[in-house]
């Protein structure tokens, strides 16, 4: 049994998922539901989660799943007129949908050169990414330093969007750490059991390694870049 404006608020979410595949703003479902202030949404809300009708996905903002409808109303009543203004909705089959024009927190992990190597993984912070330009996986974030990427529209202040992987396939941008300490970010080639690291500007020059010299550390998933 939910009270009357939880139920509003389970149906105002479940309707705008299906409509969009977005979950509402809280100030979108403090208008809905003409409520005073963000804390009411918020109070709802938590209500909700702790029984379990719908949950937060983890670093993300934005984002609600609904796992269930509410039970069965009870004998004598109809939707909307329970006793002791609770009301109750006929079960239903729920959609687990998720928001498509979502933000997702991932690790951000420094400066990876797009040139000579550098040192990589200077500590951590986190960077909200659109989901939409990551596919299913680990990811992480690298700031690019340098120039060696241009020819492939990779610039010097870039985002890397870096799926996590130890293996990769010839002619895909990869980030290799080389020696087991530096990083670098470049098109990766074998050639005479050697591992050769390309750049995308031709005033760089290919790296050649030993196989054992180069860790594959991940592989190109998308840029995000900032205009000044």
């Amino acid at each position: 049994m939910l009270t009357a404006k939880q139920h509003e608020l389970i149906r105002f979410i479940q309707d705008r998922l299906e409509e969009t595949g977005i979950s509402p703003s809280f100030e979108e479902m403090k208008e809905a539901l003409d409520l005073k202030s963000k804390s009411g949404v918020h109070r709802l809300i938590s209500a909700l989660e702790e029984r379990g009708f719908i949950r937060r996905l983890p670093n993300r903002a934005r984002a609600l799943e609904v796992l269930k409808q509410p039970e069965d109303a009870l004998p004598g009543t109809r939707r909307g007129l329970a006793p002791d203004n609770l009301v109750t909705l006929p079960a239903a089959a729920p959609k687990r949908l998720e928001p498509a024009n979502d933000v997702i927190e991932i690790p951000l992990h420094g400066r990876i050169a797009a040139g000579m190597p550098i040192e990589a993984l200077e500590g951590q912070t986190s960077l909200p990414v659109p989901a939409a330009l990551l596919g299913a996986g680990e990811h992480y974030a690298l700031e690019v330093s340098g120039d060696s990427m241009i020819e492939a529209g990779i610039f010097d202040g870039d985002f890397a969007l870096v799926k996590r992987t130890d293996t990769a396939r010839d002619g895909e941008i990869i980030v290799a750490l080389v020696n087991g300490e530096e990083a670098t970010l470049k098109y990766l080639r074998r050639e005479d059991g050697k591992i050769r690291l390309d750049p995308a500007n031709a005033t760089h020059q290919p790296q050649f390694y030993h196989p054992g010299q180069v860790q594959v550390q991940g592989k190109l998933a998308g840029l995000l870049r900032r205009y000044h």
